[in-house]
């Protein structure tokens, strides 16, 4: 016969892990989040300025 388990609680999931990394890292990964959003809005940026537009004289 199977032998019955306990209620198995499925791994929790990637968002809960993510949430739990952010509250115990605390202002480390805010920094890293911060240089995350300046890189990405640099980075937009960027490409705008060097894609933009030349209109005639």
């Amino acid at each position: 016969m199977p032998e019955k388990e306990g209620p198995t609680t499925p791994p929790p999931s990637f968002v809960k892990q993510a949430m739990r990394n952010m509250v115990r890292k605390g202002s480390k990964s805010l920094f890293h989040f911060g240089l995350t959003a300046a890189g990405f809005i640099g980075f937009i940026l960027v490409v705008a300025w060097l894609g933009r537009p030349t209109l005639p004289q």
